[in-house]
C-alpha cells in the first residue's frame, strides 16, 4: 500500500514535560552516585587484599574532600531511593491483618526501623 504510517515524534526530553516522569528519571539517577561507592568498596576490597601498602593507598584517596562529598551524595541518594520504594510497598504489597488493610505509614515505618535495627546491629558487631 502507498499509505505512510503514523510516526509520532519523540524529543530527547519527552519526559521533561510531565512531573511524574521527572520525578521517576531523577529517581532513577540515584543510581549513578552508587556506582561511584560501589566501584571504590570493590577496588577496596582489591587493595585490602594485596596488602598494607595498597590500603593506605586506598584509605588516603577515600580521604581525599571530593571523595567524601561523592560518597555523601551516594548515601543521601540511596536514603532517597530506599524512601521511594518505602512509600511504594503499601501499594505493592498490602498487608491485611484480620481482613483489614494495615495503614500505609505503619508498613513504611516498619521497614525504617527494620533499616535502623541491621544498621545498629552492623554498628555493633563492626
Amino acid at each position: 500500500s502507498n499509505r505512510k504510517p503514523y510516526v509520532r515524534e519523540m524529543t530527547r526530553t519527552w519526559w521533561k514535560d510531565d512531573p511524574f516522569y521527572r520525578f521517576y528519571m531523577v529517581r532513577e539517577a540515584t543510581i549513578l552516585p552508587l556506582i561511584f561507592f560501589t566501584i571504590c568498596l570493590t577496588f577496596g576490597l582489591g587493595c585490602l587484599v594485596k596488602g598494607p601498602e595498597a590500603w593506605a593507598g586506598w584509605l588516603s584517596f577515600m580521604s581525599n574532600p571530593i571523595v567524601v562529598v561523592l560518597n555523601i551524595l551516594a548515601l543521601l541518594a540511596s536514603l532517597f531511593h530506599a524512601q521511594t520504594f518505602f512509600s511504594m510497598m503499601p501499594q505493592v504489597v498490602p498487608i491485611k491483618i484480620k481482613g483489614k488493610k494495615l495503614d500505609k505509614t505503619i508498613i513504611v515505618l516498619a521497614q525504617w526501623a527494620a533499616v535502623a535495627a541491621i544498621s545498629l546491629v552492623v554498628l555493633v558487631l563492626v
